[in-house]
This record gives structure tokens, C-alpha cells and sequence, in this order.
């Protein structure tokens, strides 16, 4: 008596344990992905489940999601992911499809041939309010007697908070918004022997959090840095006053064209780009005739 009870429950068992994978409608369907869950990082978004196995078999999956919009004035409709309908990965990039900072339902099937499995669902909406912001990648260097920093790019959203000092005692600490991505930028004209330091964190208006600063790194300028001799004669007085051009420093400038002093951009090798400052105009006055040599075109540029 015990052991038929026994029986009967584990049969029972077994029996609703195998309902998704079996036969629906005369037509046979597949199992359901498992274990929904949603990894964000720097408003990066990735939707991610087990895979589904079938042997012998290739397996696409579909991902739908359903915002507030769609939820309360769409009639509950659920909208096919951008990149993700169909995929052959059991994970779905869905940032270009988290437009807005409301929670967001996600859903996934698996398919393969005539069958289709039921749809599982995310336990929790999504919110991109939860994102992981992590401090941004940055890489400074000095160029001359200029403090330069290159940030990496984290997409549109994103803008920077630098903040850099003079390494010394009650030195103050002056803070830049910067919203270029992926170029140098000109941040501090440095001090012969003194030592600067920087950190930089990350702002997303849309969510309307920062991340932590990142750790500071710092550069020295040396006492002895070698300028070319056009510009040992500048400083000897042979060309006149050095205007608003600063740091003069060795192979600063590279073959520039600046006859006139009307173009709005100077380029710094091949990957610098400063603008004129129009106070200065353009540093007319080193030469009378507004004309600028190209040795000089090569000793010197323009503060911004």
C-alpha cells in the first residue's frame, strides 16, 4: 500500500514536470528558456538566459519587451527586440530598445523548425536606473608643458567630470565638463617641476546618477624641456611678443598653413585640434604683416 502511493505521487511528479515539453495540440513544443536575468553595466544592457538544448538540433530564441507606454496605452502589446528577433545566442543586446527610464518587462521563447516553446518572462521589470556606472578609462599625458587627458567613449549620455590639481599642499582643485569622447583634451598649462594630478568620473543625465571617481593619476613636467631654436629667438625678442601662445615646445605644430589668421582650427600633428583665441588674434602681433613663417608655424600655437 505504502510503496503504490509511493508510485502514484512520483508518477504524478514526473508527469507535471514534463508538461512543457509535452505534446500541445498534437504539435510537439520545446522547453522554455530558464533563469531570465539582465546584466548592465555603464548603460549597457544585456538580457541573458540558459540555452536550450535539443541534440541535432540549432535553436533560435525571440525576445519581446513591453515598457510603460506599451504596458498602459498599447494595450499590454510586447514589441520585438531590435537585434534580438531572432538570435541564435541565449543572450540579446537590448540597449537600443530601453529608451526611457520606466520599468521594462522582457520576454523569451525558443524555437526550432515547426515547434516553439512558451514564453518565459523576467521575474523582475528592468529599470536602467540600476545600471552599474563604473569610472571611465582615462589616459593622461603631459605634451610639452600641457596637461592632457583622453577618455574613453561611453556613448552619448555619458559626459565627464574631470577634476585635476597641483600635487602640493592646499593646492586647489578645478573641475572641467568635458563631452568629448575618444579625442585628447587640453586641460591645464603646467609649471616647470611641478607635478599634476587628475580623476575623472562619469555623469547620465537620463538617469541622473554618477560614478565613482576613478583613481588619480599624475604627471610631472621636467625643469630642462628643449624648445627649438625659432623659438629660443622668439623669446630673445627677435620676433616680437609671444601674444597668447603659451607653451612653446619641439615639433609642437606640423607644416600648418596660418596666412591670415582667419581659420577657426589649428591641428596638433595629426591629432589635436585647439581654437583660435580670438582676444589674442591669432597671435598677429608676433609678426607685423600678420603673416606667419613656417618655422614659426611650427614653434608655436594658440591658447585656448
Amino acid at each position: 500500500m505504502v510503496l503504490e502511493e509511493i508510485l502514484t505521487h512520483l508518477t504524478m511528479w514526473f508527469f507535471y514536470a514534463l508538461i512543457p515539453c509535452l505534446l500541445l495540440d498534437g504539435v510537439a513544443i520545446l522547453p522554455a528558456p530558464q533563469n531570465l536575468s539582465v546584466h548592465s553595466t555603464n548603460m549597457k544592457h544585456l538580457l541573458m538566459w540558459s540555452p536550450v538544448f535539443v541534440p541535432g538540433e540549432l535553436i533560435h530564441y525571440f525576445v519581446e519587451y513591453q515598457g510603460e507606454y506599451e504596458s498602459l496605452y498599447m494595450s499590454h502589446i510586447w514589441i520585438p527586440s531590435s537585434w534580438c528577433s531572432p538570435t541564435k545566442s541565449p543572450e540579446c543586446d537590448i540597449t537600443d530598445d530601453i529608451t526611457a527610464t520606466v520599468p521594462y518587462s522582457l520576454r523569451v521563447r525558443a524555437t526550432q523548425s515547426s515547434e516553439t516553446s512558451a514564453w518565459s518572462t523576467l521575474k523582475h521589470p528592468f529599470n536602467r536606473n540600476s545600471t552599474i556606472l563604473n569610472p571611465p578609462v582615462m589616459e593622461v599625458t603631459k605634451d610639452g608643458f600641457h596637461l592632457v587627458i583622453k577618455l574613453e567613449d561611453l556613448g552619448p549620455q555619458f559626459e565627464f567630470l574631470v577634476a585635476y590639481w597641483r600635487r602640493e599642499p592646499g593646492a586647489k582643485e578645478h573641475v572641467k565638463v568635458v563631452r568629448s569622447r575618444g579625442i585628447p583634451v587640453h586641460l591645464e598649462t603646467m609649471q616647470p617641476g611641478a607635478a599634476y594630478c587628475v580623476k575623472v568620473r562619469t555623469f547620465v543625465k537620463a538617469i541622473g546618477r554618477h560614478s565613482p571617481f576613478s583613481q588619480a593619476e599624475c604627471v610631472k613636467v621636467q625643469e630642462n624641456n628643449q624648445f627649438t631654436p625659432e623659438v629660443n629667438q622668439l623669446q630673445e625678442g627677435r620676433g616680437g611678443s609671444l601674444c597668447h601662445c603659451h607653451a612653446v615646445f619641439r615639433g609642437a605644430l606640423q607644416d600648418l598653413d596660418l596666412g591670415g589668421f582667419a581659420r577657426p582650427q589649428l591641428k596638433l600633428r595629426s591629432w589635436w585640434a585647439w581654437h583660435w583665441n580670438h582676444e589674442g588674434k591669432g597671435c598677429g602681433s608676433v609678426f607685423p604683416h600678420g603673416q606667419m613663417t613656417r618655422k614659426a608655424s611650427r614653434a608655436c600655437w594658440v591658447h585656448v
